[in-house]
């Protein structure tokens, strides 16, 4: 039996300390019916020469190069819309890949039926030197299976670099939204409406942080990332159709103004208090409290630290 062509599209920008490790995982995969592209976002430093050595040497490798930094969400849809796969991974070139990664999750692909559009799982963080820090699971206990519009409207539960996309689902969507700062809260809103996910609970994928990891600068990037939030948000408010998925919106938004305020960001916070509003005539206490110190510019970062140890034991 043929097996599914699988895409694997490797983002790089400026990751030449970790770019040998990840694309070696990639060439270390059991499974062999592989298209293999690696997107360059105009690196500055070594890593178009580290991927044209690469691509001398393996030559099934496919090279983009953006000619300019255009982000993750256009470098994606570049390396996708070059592709062929039935199935697609979006993989960071500071991550690593499980040798049998991509062979486990086709088998899971096989075993569902056509609803589902990802199958996603546990995955293991690293740091800059690949020591292990914790696993996903640790963190975010609970991983639902099937229908997760609800759940990823209300919370941050899937590991982004664990998931394998069924290609008909990036072609609904449309590919990625070239319009945010990154891109997977948006993906997981607008494909979970129509589409149904399944999660192995397996590490997969070694996802690395380190200090220029985009998740690492969703609070300090000048509000970019928060605002491509707002817009996501703007996108949920219009698809939800029940009370409890409106429910999940709102404790997101409450979630988002909380941050978003004590970070300082007071033109997003302001956006987020709107999009509330909307949804929630009263939305309590807290937030009309949060609208006027905001409205006033009341920097309150020390409070952010006071609520982070207190929620999670330790300090921002």
């Amino acid at each position: 039996m043929l097996q599914p062509l699988v895409t694997i599209i490797c983002l790089c920008y400026n990751h030449e300390r970790f770019l040998k490790e990840a694309l070696d995982s990639v060439l270390a995969q059991t499974y062999s019916n592989l298209e293999i592209i690696i997107v360059d976002d105009s690196s500055t430093d070594n890593s178009p020469e580290i991927v044209k050595e690469y691509c001398q040497k393996y030559p099934q490798l496919t090279y983009i190069n953006t000619g300019q930094n255009v982000g993750n969400t256009k470098a994606f849809n570049m390396g996708w819309r070059a592709s062929k796969g039935k199935f697609v991974i979006d993989f960071a070139t500071d991550d690593v890949l499980l040798p049998d990664r991509i062979e486990r999750q086709v088998a899971a692909f096989t075993k569902l039926d056509k609803t589902y559009g990802v199958v996603y799982s546990d995955a293991e963080y690293i740091n800059d030197n690949s020591e292990h820090l914790y696993y996903h699971s640790a963190k975010y206990k609970s991983a639902p299976d099937g229908d997760v519009f609800t759940e990823v409207l209300g919370r941050y539960f899937i590991c982004p670099p664990t998931m394998m996309m069924r290609r008909s689902v990036l072609e609904e969507l449309g590919g990625y939204d070239e319009n945010l700062a990154y891109e997977d809260f948006d993906f997981w809103v607008r494909s979970a409406r129509n589409w149904k996910y399944s999660y192995q609970p397996i590490v997969t994928t070694k996802r690395r942080l380190h200090p220029k990891s985009l998740s690492r600068q969703y609070y300090t990037s000048e509000g970019r990332m928060l605002q491509s939030t707002i817009k996501v948000c703007e996108k949920a408010a219009n698809l939800v159709k029940t009370e409890t998925e409106k429910a999940a919106l709102i404790k997101r938004l409450k979630y988002a103004i909380r941050h978003a305020y004590f970070t300082s960001h007071f033109v997003e916070t302001t956006q987020f208090l709107e999009l509330l509003r909307q949804l929630q005539e009263q939305p309590g206490f807290m937030y009309e409290v949060i609208k006027l110190l905001n409205n006033n510019k009341i920097n309150f970062k020390i409070l952010r630290q006071f609520y982070i140890s207190l929620r999670y034991g330790k300090q921002a």
